[in-house]
C-alpha cells in the first residue's frame, strides 16, 4: 500500500498551486468584502484545463479520476482561496458525473465539453425548503407534456444560480403515492437555466459571499424531453454518482482549509512575542495546533481511500461519508484553533483566519450534516437499525 503521490499527481498539485499563487490574500479578502464572483480565478483554471480534470478526454477533459480531482480541490482551498475559490469551480469538477455515466452519446457531446472548458456555468438543484436532506420526499414536480416537461415548485440552497447558464435538476415525475418505493419516480435533467421561468432569490449568509446561495422558484418552467438524463424515474439512483464524489471533494476542501489555518497560526505563533518569547514556544499553543495537524492528516488518508475506491469502481459510500465527517470536523477544529492562537487579532479580517472559520462551516454542514454521516455509518457499516 503506497500513500505517496505519483509524479503525475505531484505535477498536478504544483501546476494548480502555481495558478492559485496569482490570487493572493488581498484578492480573496476583496471578494469576501465585495461579493463579486471570482471570474478571473475561474477563467484562469479553465484556460489551463483544470475544470475538466474528471471529464472524459473525448469530451474536452483530462479523463482523470476523483483522486486527482480531490488533489486539485485541496490545493485550491489550501492556497488561501478557501471555500470561496473551491466553490466557484466545485460543480464543474464533479457535477456532471451523472451525465458522463448515464447520458447518451449525444448528451455527453452537447453537455460535457462546455463545462469542462469553462464556457458554461451550472448549478445543482436538489434540496427543497420542506424536505431538507430527505431527498425521496421532494415535492417539485416535472410533468410530461408531449415533447417537454413542465416544472413547478421550489428549491433552496442552490449555489451559483446567479451565475448559472445551465441547471442539473432533480424533480419528481411520478407522485410519491404511485411508486413502489420512495427512491423511484424522481428524474434527473440537465437543461438551460431560463430566468424568465425561474425566479432566483439570493440568501445572505455567514461566509463565502462571492459564491452565491439561493432559493429558486419555478413557474411553468419547460424542459425539452431530450434533456432528461437516463430513464425517467431513476434520477435518485443517478445522482448517487455525483453525491459520493461530492463528499470526497468537499472533504478534500475541508482538509485544505484546515491545513491553511494551521499553517497561518504556526507562522503567527513564531512571530508573535509576548513576555519576551514567541507564543509558539508555549505548549498551550503548540499542542492544539499539532493535534489539528494530526487530525487533518488522518482525514486526508480517508479522503484518498474513498477516492481510490470510487476510481476503482468499488462501493465507496462508507468511506466517502467517513471522509466527509472526519474532514469536516478536523477542518472546523483547525480553523477555530487558528483564531484562538491569534488571540484578539484572530478576530481581525486582515489576518484572514476569521474568514476561514466562517467558511469552514460549509464543509461541516454541507452537503450533509455530520450527524447524517454518522447515521449512515451506523446503519450501513455497523448494521444498526435505521434511526430516522
Amino acid at each position: 500500500m503506497n500513500f505517496e503521490l505519483t509524479e503525475e499527481q505531484e505535477a498536478i498539485r504544483d501546476a494548480v498551486a502555481a495558478i492559485c499563487a496569482r490570487f493572493d490574500d488581498d484578492y480573496w479578502l476583496a471578494r469576501d468584502r465585495d461579493g463579486e464572483f471570482p471570474h478571473d480565478f475561474y477563467d484562469a483554471l479553465a484556460r489551463e484545463g483544470w475544470l475538466g480534470v474528471c471529464t472524459p478526454e473525448a469530451h474536452g477533459g483530462a479523463g482523470l479520476g476523483i483522486t486527482e480531482a480531490a488533489l486539485v480541490m485541496r490545493t485550491i482551498s489550501e492556497s488561501g482561496a478557501g471555500m470561496t475559490g473551491a466553490s466557484s469551480v466545485h460543480i464543474n469538477i464533479f457535477g456532471l458525473n451523472p451525465v458522463a455515466v448515464f447520458g447518451t452519446e449525444e448528451q455527453k457531446a452537447r453537455m460535457l465539453r462546455p463545462m469542462a472548458e469553462g464556457r458554461e456555468k451550472a448549478c445543482f438543484a436538489v434540496t427543497e425548503p420542506n424536505t431538507g436532506l430527505n431527498t425521496t420526499q421532494l415535492k417539485l414536480r416535472a410533468i410530461r407534456q408531449g415533447d417537454k416537461y413542465v416544472v413547478n415548485g421550489q428549491k433552496v440552497w442552490i449555489s451559483t444560480a446567479q451565475e448559472a447558464d445551465r441547471i442539473l435538476l432533480l424533480a419528481r415525475t411520478t407522485p410519491l403515492e404511485e411508486v413502489e418505493k420512495p427512491t423511484r419516480g424522481l428524474s434527473l435533467f440537465y437543461t438551460r437555466f431560463d430566468r424568465d421561468r425561474i425566479r432566483v432569490r439570493e440568501i445572505e449568509k455567514m461566509g463565502r459571499k462571492a459564491v452565491d446561495s439561493n432559493e429558486l422558484f419555478f413557474d411553468e418552467f419547460e424542459i425539452p424531453a431530450e434533456d432528461l438524463i437516463g430513464e425517467e424515474g431513476r434520477g435518485f439512483e443517478y445522482i448517487l454518482h455525483g453525491m459520493n464524489p461530492e463528499r470526497v471533494l468537499i472533504a478534500a476542501e475541508a482538509v485544505g482549509l484546515g491545513m491553511l489555518a494551521v499553517s497561518r497560526a504556526a507562522k503567527y505563533a513564531k512571530e508573535r512575542i509576548v513576555f519576551n518569547r514567541p507564543i509558539g514556544q508555549n505548549q498551550a499553543i503548540q499542542h492544539p495546533l499539532a493535534k489539528c495537524w494530526a487530525e487533518l492528516e488522518a482525514a486526508w488518508m480517508m479522503v484518498l481511500a474513498a477516492a481510490s475506491q470510487y476510481d476503482r469502481g468499488l462501493p465507496c459510500g462508507a468511506a466517502a461519508n467517513a471522509a466527509k465527517y472526519l474532514a469536516g470536523e478536523a477542518g472546523f477544529s483547525a480553523c477555530e484553533t487558528a483564531v484562538m492562537a491569534h488571540g484578539g487579532f484572530g478576530y481581525a479580517k486582515e489576518y484572514h483566519v476569521e474568514r476561514y472559520l466562517r467558511e469552514v462551516f460549509i464543509p461541516r454542514i454541507a452537503p450533509i450534516s455530520p450527524q447524517l454521516c454518522l447515521s449512515y455509518l451506523a446503519e450501513r457499516v455497523l448494521g444498526l437499525p435505521k434511526s430516522y
